[in-house]
């Protein structure tokens, strides 16, 4: 980087929370080294795009973005990392305005290895610059090679961060503020600690312990784990826990047996259904978001309606949903019966319909209670918007003081809508 090149720059991130914390890496680095972060509509000097290929969608918008920047911005030096820069490194590297292509293993070398002549600091996040919740990266990698799936050829074989690097980066985000930590990976499930040669492994209920210790943390969670991964010892670690969320996110992908074979996933929809029963057990009140997809190849009716049968036993929180994406050097790219485009779409809006019906219906059983929702921002008509420990979206109505971003209130549910419950400040925390 030149002389005369503005210390401006900008991080246009797309994909999983594990971008988002890393683009958040790279920001810390420059606002450390003295670089202003330009708002939307002003040229950076450079701009670093962190790229996602989880779906052909995802792939295209990466491209896309990087095209559009050029364009937009002439003069501003482009440096692409992330997955779908993984996937094709050549591609990028010639489109123009693109200075360089980093590979995911070198992600956290991105800047060092781009300006060489200047000195950077650690690779870790201080802020998480527009959130209220602190993503916290503490694994990367996949060893399940699921048949959709293309992360585990582009991120690498899972790998973890150290239980007393991390703990040293909440206590850095507590003081910067924050009060939900959230611990979020490739497959979080496969955290280890990093131990060193013969040394036994760290269990992930050992890392949450750790963090729930840290004295300013009011709200933890997990980002997403597998029902096969959540052990006696996790979900003491959760239930038992000070600051830890009375809920989970458990993948499901499909209430099909047939399906979660062919898609390679190491558990039944019984053992899923009874991951949330041991749960629930010991805490009825614990809620559950979860992902699906919809369209894998050779679903069938009977397939999609067990996948429904779920949504409705469960009703999750929230349901991420998936229209099947065929990627390349998957297995499952070159299994027969691919779905039409329209058959997908009509599944997608089924799976969705029932998604919100029973989000609703989980949510009217909280009707009348109080809770505790960490505001997130404010929406239309001066509301504020943020969510409850059990991860259900709340409205709450105008108070008599102005409610600012990452402010705990306690707040008495109302009523219930479509876009969430809706209620009134009773009284605000520390």
């Amino acid at each position: 980087m030149s002389e005369n090149t503005k210390k401006t720059f900008a991080v246009h991130t797309l994909g999983c929370r594990t971008n988002q914390y890393e683009s958040q890496g790279y920001a810390s680095q420059l606002l450390a080294k003295g670089y202003t972060q330009v708002g939307e509509g002003e040229e950076p000097g450079l701009c670093i795009v962190n790229s996602c290929t989880v779906t052909a969608s995802a792939d295209l918008s990466s491209h896309q973005l990087v095209r559009q920047l050029q364009k937009k911005y002439p003069h501003t030096q482009i440096v692409v990392t992330g997955c779908a820069a993984e996937k094709d490194p050549k591609r990028f590297a010639s489109l123009p305005g693109v200075l360089r292509v980093i590979s995911n293993k070198e992600k956290e070398q991105l800047l060092p290895l781009v300006f060489p002549e200047e000195q950077w600091p650690e690779f870790s996040i201080t802020q998480f610059e527009a959130h209220t919740r602190a993503f916290v990266k503490v694994q990367d990698g996949c060893n399940s090679f699921c048949t959709y799936c293309i992360i585990p050829y582009v991120r690498g074989r899972s790998r973890s961060r150290s239980v007393e690097d991390i703990v040293r980066e909440v206590h850095t985000l507590v003081d910067s503020g924050f009060k939900e930590i959230v611990l979020t990976g490739i497959n979080i499930g496969d955290f280890d600690g990093d131990p060193a040669p013969g040394e036994p492994p760290t269990r992930l209920a050992t890392l949450v312990r750790a963090i729930d210790a840290i004295e300013g943390v009011k709200r933890l969670r997990i980002s997403s784990i597998d029902p096969d991964e959540v052990d006696d010892d996790l979900m003491e670690a959760v239930l038992q826990g000070r600051s830890t969320c009375p809920s989970f996110h458990i993948v499901l992908q499909s209430g099909s047996n047939a399906i979660l074979k062919r898609m390679n996933r190491k558990y039944t929809s019984q053992l899923f259904l009874n991951t949330i029963g041991r749960l629930q057990k010991s805490r009825e009140d614990f809620t559950f978001t979860t992902d699906v997809i919809v369209g894998f190849p050779g679903e069938t009716d009977k397939d999609l309606e067990d996948t429904l049968a779920i949504l409705r036993t469960v009703q999750f929180a929230k349901v991420h949903m998936f229209p099947y994406s065929k990627r390349e050097k998957t297995r499952a790219a070159l299994y027969p019966d691919h779905l039409s485009a329209e058959v997908i779409q009509e599944r997608k809006r089924r799976v969705l319909t029932v998604a919100e019906e029973t989000a609703f219906a989980l949510r009217n059983r909280y009707v009348g209670q109080r809770a505790q929702v960490l505001i997130e921002g404010k929406e239309e008509q001066q509301m504020s918007f943020g969510h409850t420990e059990h991860f259900l979206p709340v409205l709450v109505r105008a108070s008599e003081g102005p409610l600012h971003a990452n402010q705990l209130v306690e707040v008495l549910l109302e009523e219930n809508s479509p876009e969430g419950l809706i209620g009134r400040v009773v009284a605000c925390s520390p």
